[in-house]
């Protein structure tokens, strides 16, 4: 490259940064500190970052398996959701209680098609307990077992449309993300107040020992004294603006520990108990999902859902008819 086309490109203007990155900077600053919006280098540090970010959520949502029917005939008939659910009546319950579902049925786009997608979501348990179990012509009884169950069933982003269901599941990925490096500096500010409090105890105590005693408590004292000191600076500088900056460019370079998959597969029977993959047992089956770990490092069940818009209304009817004869009573 000759040095005058080097210089023709220096001197280019910077490409104005697109919608989905420039909604990016505007989430940004409003989850995790409004001033940084107004600090020197906010679009030049964070644009690169963020759109990092929205590759990494695009391509997280993008290999959450799916969609899987969900309905009281599937808890017969596919043994994944027969495990995701004690009961085929634990179907409607969820379908009816939860809140998503609710207002995705209240407004007209629900009209759209007869089904609607989301995003289910359930935490894996596991329990101990003693059973009853066949071995060849014997039956024992006491014998340690692990069952499988799920608890905290439910849905995210219902839409007829389903690229508008994983539009909105990356939109709540980078929430994600935001969410937990502002929690990081809510962290940050809590150990700065302790640390404040811990050294204005520590002047009052050196205070009292000048006056009162010297030599080596006066030493450790004042020892302890710069450490905390040098703590709090530390953590101050931390919190600058321009250090945050630095510090979430750095964050979102990297989003893997704060937001990923983990496939998962475990072998049961119909019943949930955990078995072997050797078994020859019938009725046995090996269920493959994927766990996401988000802000709450809890570990949840992710897959994308259909569901059938009557039997999601018969549910909300169901559960309101329930919740009216209890105030009733």
């Amino acid at each position: 490259m000759s040095l005058f086309s080097a210089v023709a490109d220096f001197l280019k203007p910077t490409p104005p940064l697109d919608q989905p990155t420039l909604d990016a900077l505007d989430l940004a600053a409003r989850m995790v500190e409004p001033v940084l919006r107004f600090t020197p280098g906010f679009e030049k540090h964070l644009s690169g970052p963020l759109q990092h970010a929205l590759t990494y959520c695009d391509s997280l949502v993008g290999a959450i398996p799916g969609p899987i029917e969900i309905s009281r005939q599937a808890f017969a008939l596919d043994p994944l959701v027969h495990a995701m659910f004690a009961t085929a009546n634990d179907v409607d319950q969820m379908l009816g209680r939860s809140q998503a579902v609710r207002d995705f049925l209240a407004g007209p786009q629900c009209w759209e098609s007869d089904y609607f997608y989301a995003m289910f979501a359930a935490r894996r348990q596991q329990k101990k307990q003693l059973g009853m179990e066949q071995q060849g012509e014997l039956i024992r009884n006491d014998v340690p077992q692990q069952v499988l169950y799920f608890s905290g069933q439910t849905l995210v982003e219902p839409h007829c449309q389903i690229d508008h269901t994983r539009r909105g599941l990356r939109r709540k990925a980078l929430e994600s993300l935001l969410h937990t490096f502002h929690s990081h500096i809510e962290a940050l500010r809590h150990e700065r107040a302790g640390l404040s409090a811990e050294l204005a105890v520590e002047r009052a105590h050196l205070t009292v020992l000048r006056g009162t005693s010297g030599g080596q408590e006066i030493t450790v004292g004042t020892r302890r004294l710069s450490e905390l000191d040098a703590r709090l600076r530390r953590q101050a500088e931390a919190l600058m603006p321009e250090q945050l900056i630095a510090a979430l460019a750095d964050y979102l370079s990297t989003p893997e520990p704060a937001l990923h998959l983990t496939p998962v597969a475990i072998t049961v029977d119909r019943l949930g108990i955990i078995r072997d993959e050797a078994d020859s047992l019938s009725n046995i089956h090996t269920l493959n999902f994927p766990e996401l770990t988000a802000r709450d490092r809890r570990l949840h069940l992710a897959m994308l859902a259909i569901i059938n818009r009557d039997e999601a209304l018969e549910a909300v009817e169901k559960v309101r008819d329930q919740q009216h004869r209890f105030l009733l009573i």
